[in-house]
């Protein structure tokens, strides 16, 4: 007999909406492998061929003394209203969104045969907008008040004006919570949240196992 599938649940919310944070606290109460859309577009970002066709819409501005991509001189070309930037912001999105398309779907089937967790969470920021949803089998919906999120956010050292330019870059978050399956509040007490999200994962998948603090 064959083995169960694992669950997939995407996580998705504004910028600062806390995706990561929620994503390793569940799993204290479940089984959980994490794939991280930030680190595999790293990964990407390292592969020649994609480096190449950055290099040719881009040029050399984008790349470091060692031929790496500097991801700060990429955001400057491409976040923002103007058409330019939305343009570039294109451009950049046909080269490495089906890359980590095929990076995503590599991993999950590695995950699926060597079934070492109870549930499988993608956190990739443009889950939606990249067209990875249909991989998951549940999409949760982190609500953030933009205060709280724009606080967050600068204790990366970002400014006011890259918060709004890359969230414009997105879609809106009232479309974004439209296309999810639940609602979860991520602006207070973070295992407070990622409780209620287990006691929800709990009656959607029940085989699983999911289990929440008493």
């Amino acid at each position: 007999m064959s083995a169960a599938r694992i669950p997939v649940i995407g996580i998705i919310g504004g910028i600062g909406s806390g995706k990561t944070a929620i994503a390793n606290a569940v799993s204290e109460f479940v089984s959980v492998c994490r794939l991280d859309g930030d680190v595999i577009g790293h990964e990407v970002l390292r592969q020649e061929s994609v480096r190449e066709a950055l290099r040719n819409h881009f040029g050399d501005v984008i790349f470091d003394n060692s031929g790496e991509v500097v991801r700060s001189k990429v955001a400057d070309l491409v976040f923002g209203t103007e058409p330019a930037k939305q343009a570039a912001r294109q451009q950049l999105e046909s080269v490495v969104h089906p890359e980590i398309r095929n990076f995503i779907e590599n991993q999950l089937k590695e995950i699926q045969d060597q079934q070492f967790c109870k549930l499988i969470i993608i956190d990739a920021a443009l889950l939606l907008e990249a067209g990875w949803s249909p991989v998951c089998d549940a999409i949760v919906f982190l609500d953030v008040p933009e205060h709280l999120r724009l606080q967050r956010v600068k204790q990366r050292d970002w400014t006011e004006e890259q918060f709004h330019e890359r969230e414009a870059s997105q879609l809106p978050l009232k479309e974004k919570e439209q296309r999810a399956d639940i609602t979860i509040n991520n602006g207070g007490d973070l295992q407070t949240a990622a409780s209620k999200l287990s006691e929800w994962l709990h009656v959607r998948f029940p085989s699983q196992r999911v289990e929440a603090h008493t």
